[in-house]
């Protein structure tokens, strides 16, 4: 049985203006927001899936598979 798409693992993040797509060295994916470096209540890596998120703002691209 195959996982699900990257976009129900991860939620909001695959489609917001403030998160980054990060591989490590040794291929662990992580999402970075943006938003943790100028307002606190963003943790820097957030825990996922992300449901719900006051500081979403859509950039319009299409969820990542």
């Amino acid at each position: 049985m195959s996982s699900p798409p990257e976009h129900l693992k991860v939620g909001l993040c695959t489609e917001c203006l403030h998160a980054r797509r990060v591989v490590s060295a040794k291929g662990s994916i992580f999402w970075l927001c943006a938003k943790s470096e100028t307002d606190p209540r963003f943790p820097k890596y957030p825990r996922l899936p992300v449901l719900r998120c006051e500081g979403y703002e859509e950039t319009g691209r299409l969820p990542t598979e």
